[in-house]
């Protein structure tokens, strides 16, 4: 039997036969789109031309339209004295209320706020979501209808409570009414990402003979830290954005809130047009925190907003 022998293939035909399999393989730019289009399909809306067109003049506008009451602010932050506005600021106190010292307090209330947040959102969180018990869903209903109760309707029995445990003019006096506001925010949020996660993990610990307290903080906690950096970063911005009550439970200056030091500021140096300009200069460096939070955070920000809404 004789074996018929094939050609020789020469190193140039063979890479165009391997240029030509890749670009069969490769899908094309339309296959790429209706593959992210069935996935998703806003990414479909979002890619074409005259909608991208639009999207992208509606958020320049957006973002002139909110930048504009900054750009005034640091503008007129340096009328009069210039930047001698910014140093007197740290040099001398307004209405006997040294600017540093509300940084101080505003982070002392941040961190008793966010330590009682997490601490009972993520315990809450774990149950809810991965502890089976009667009562699960509807204990977790009565929760969320705690969203709609406004900081407004608890001020009486806020001020009751305060005066009963003698916490007026301590950071944990005000803290404690913060918390309580967010606590039923941050049980959502970790119940949410407490079911995304796969069940298998916390199964297999169990097989090896952990309870639930080792599951949850073993097996819970490390997977759910960026969701609790998210809330750390949440509770410290509603800290330093807070003036209902630190106006309400504080009466001693030296404890004036980065927030509540604005209408202090206010009424010193509001009423002199020489110190407009500090007082604009006041409100920059007191927005400052609130913007590093925001920028040191964002990226858990979103992650953690928008954790939950998939299962895989």
């Amino acid at each position: 039997m004789t074996t018929t022998q094939m050609p020789p293939v020469s190193t140039e035909t063979t890479t165009v036969l391997a240029r030509e399999a890749a670009q069969r393989s490769t899908p094309t730019r339309r296959e790429r789109r209706r593959i992210a289009a069935a996935d998703n399909p806003m990414r479909l809306v979002i890619t074409r031309g005259p909608d991208r067109a639009v999207i992208y003049g509606l958020l320049i506008v957006m973002g002139v339209l909110f930048a504009f009451p900054l750009y005034a602010m640091i503008a007129k932050s340096f009328q009069g004295a210039g930047i001698d506005n910014y140093l007197t600021l740290f040099t001398q106190p307004v209405g006997g209320v040294p600017i540093l010292m509300t940084y101080v307090n505003s982070f002392v209330i941040g961190v008793f706020h966010a330590l009682l947040v997490v601490v009972v959102s993520t315990t809450a969180g774990y149950a809810l979501s991965k502890v089976r018990f009667r009562g699960r869903e509807l204990s977790f209903v009565g929760i969320l209808l705690f969203l709609a109760v406004p900081g407004t309707a608890l001020i009486v029995p806020v001020f009751h409570i305060t005066g009963e445990l003698g916490l007026f003019n301590t950071h944990l006096g005000v803290a404690l009414p913060e918390a309580a506001l967010t606590i039923p925010f941050g049980v959502m949020l970790m119940r949410n990402y407490g079911r995304n996660l796969d069940d298998s993990l916390m199964e297999a610990a169990m097989l090896d003979g952990a309870g639930h307290f080792r599951a949850f903080w073993h097996v819970f906690l490390p997977l759910a830290r960026p969701v609790i950096v998210n809330l750390i970063v949440l509770c410290f911005i509603w800290s330093l954005q807070d003036f209902l009550w630190p106006s309400m439970l504080f009466t001693d200056p030296s404890l004036t809130s980065a927030a509540q030091a604005v209408s202090s500021f206010s009424n010193v140096l509001g009423r002199s047009p020489a110190d407009f300009g500090r007082y604009n200069a006041s409100l920059v460096l007191l927005a400052v925190p609130a913007v590093l939070f925001v920028l040191f955070g964002l990226r858990f920000i979103v992650n953690g907003l928008t954790s939950g809404s998939t299962k895989d």
